[in-house]
Order: structure tokens, then sequence, then C-alpha cells
């Protein structure tokens, strides 16, 4: 029957979408530790959880047609139409407790995004201004990135 076939592609796709917020939520810590030697891993396997997503996502949209055939739905259904149109309560319960799981989860990933972009930011300000209070003299440049003058540039060129 697609319908459980449907349903147990959803709950491939909430695991997927747990462990993104796992990925994004060990990311969080790491910045806000300041550990961040790790951050480039933590990214690489935020990046491998959503390079899959486009699968399960296709895997997914394939299994509602066929749900929707079975059940006598437009085709181009989404969960929701299908939920209104299943012909058993059981199968409503079970594919509203997908779309709320999913609905909850994706809402949670993107609050973690805002947080994790936001630590990011600041991590590379903190890095910036680190790097600008060496107090390594940088001296003076044209336009074109020549060294007009050595270190001793100032603002105000007090040599006559």
């Amino acid at each position: 029957m697609a319908a459980h076939d449907l349903s147990m592609q959803l709950m491939r796709e909430r695991e997927l979408l747990e462990l993104l917020l796992f990925k994004l939520d060990v990311q969080q810590t790491l910045l806000a530790t300041g550990r961040n030697r790790w951050i480039r891993h933590a990214v690489t396997e935020i990046e491998r959880v959503l390079a899959a997503m486009p699968t399960v996502a296709l895997s997914r949209d394939t299994l509602v047609v066929a749900v929707a055939d079975e059940w006598g739905v437009p085709e181009a259904s989404t969960l929701s139409e299908l939920i209104d149109a299943a012909p058993t309560d059981a199968w409503r319960e079970v594919f509203s407790e997908h779309l709320s799981a999913m609905t909850a989860l994706a809402e949670e990933i993107e609050q973690m995004k805002q947080i994790n972009e936001q630590r990011l930011r600041t991590a590379i300000r903190v890095t910036q201004e680190t790097i600008a209070g060496l107090g390594v003299p940088s001296g003076e440049y044209a336009a074109s990135g020549e060294v007009v003058r050595d270190a001793d540039a100032r603002l105000l060129d007090t040599r006559a």
C-alpha cells in the first residue's frame, strides 16, 4: 500500500530533519564555547545532510502521487490535502502527526539557523577586530595596492 510507504518515507525525512537540527546544535555549541577549530567540520556535516534533502523530497513526492492516485485525489496534492482525503481516521492521524512533527522541526531548524548565523557574524567581527588590534603597522597603500609609505604612515604627516 502506497500510504504505508509514504508514512515510512516521511519518517525517514523526519529523521533527516532531526539530524540536521542536531548538526546545527553542535555548530551552535562550538560557536558558543569558542571552539572555532571544529566549525569547518560542523559546516561540512550540515552540508552533507542538506545535500541528501532533494533526493528524500523527490522520493516523498513520488509516493504522494501514488497515494493521491489510490485515494482518488489530484496528483499534485499536498500532505494537508492528503490528510483531508484520507479514507480512514487512522491514516488522517498518522499523516497529521508526520506533518505536525515536520513543521515543528522546520521551525526549530530556522530558529537555530538564525542564531548560528548571528554567532558566526559575531565570531567574524571579533576575529577581524582582534587582527586589527594586534598593532602590526600596515603602512599606507595606493589604490593599486602598492605601498606608498612604509609603516611610519600617519593620519597627519608632520614631516615638512
